[in-house]
């Protein structure tokens, strides 16, 4: 249950059954209960199946059919060594904190460093500023090729007001966009280096879609940047591996 959108895996062994993502508006029991009927819809089985229900995220403590609630930490690590197992760092963009997590091969959590008291490198963060260019999120990367501007404030607010002079001053979006992406990708990557360097890392979260982030962010790591198939679902993922493992 994130801050921005629920999501739901269904897992039996090791393979992923089913799993659905959707807004988590202003209800997050309400959408947890509709995002875990739809996974159950595509796995094609019914609620009476589920052995074991595991909760995580922002959300969780408004789920009152759990069987388990488990940090969102502990749920990202296990999700993303499901692909990823010779990694050992994850990093998440969610839309209000970014995460940076040391693990090892088991997808267990050695380390890790949290921003979560301003938005800043965050995915609202992006999609504020975004929004003040008249785009998308979606729309980032068929944008061309550009320079990056410098971009001066990381606090959503200063920065917006900032895109707004740049765009006044005749400034291209492709560079003010490309600017954005590398002030996040700059501070992320200086969070991960106070943890640990030159470790490969598995990149999660919604704005892990972004390939000129990607990219940007693997500049800066030194390192290669693995992307999971579906980026978004990694915390239920984890969350259902380890409903899983519970004895």
């Amino acid at each position: 249950m994130g801050s921005t959108a629920a999501k739901a895996v269904l897992l039996k062994d090791k393979k992923i059954l089913g799993w659905a993502m959707i807004p988590t508006g202003w209800s997050p029991q309400k959408a947890g209960e509709e995002v875990l009927q739809r996974a159950v819809d595509a796995a094609g089985i019914t609620a009476a199946d589920i052995h074991r229900v595991v909760g995580t995220g922002y959300g969780r403590v408004a789920l009152d059919f759990l069987d388990k609630a488990v940090t969102e930490i502990s749920c990202h690590a296990m999700g993303a060594n499901y692909y990823f197992p010779e990694n050992k760092m994850v990093i998440d963009i969610g839309g209000q904190d970014s995460k940076v997590i040391l693990v090892n091969k088991q997808g267990k959590v050695i380390n890790f460093l949290m921003n979560d008291k301003c938005a800043a490198g965050t995915g609202r963060f992006l999609q504020v500023t975004v929004n003040g260019l008249g785009l998308e999120l979606d729309q980032l990367d068929r944008l061309p090729p550009a320079e990056p501007v410098n971009i001066n404030s990381m606090c959503t607010v200063f920065a917006e007001s900032e895109v707004i002079s740049l765009l006044a001053a005749g400034t291209a979006k492709e560079s003010i966009v490309a600017g954005l992406l590398k002030s996040i990708a700059k501070r992320v990557s200086t969070m991960a280096g106070s943890i640990q360097e030159n470790v490969n890392v598995t990149f999660t979260g919604g704005v892990a879609q972004n390939r000129l982030l990607r990219e940007m962010l693997a500049r800066e790591l030194g390192v290669e940047v693995m992307v999971p198939p579906v980026p978004q679902i990694i915390g239920a993922l984890g969350a259902a591996i380890i409903a899983r493992n519970i004895g």
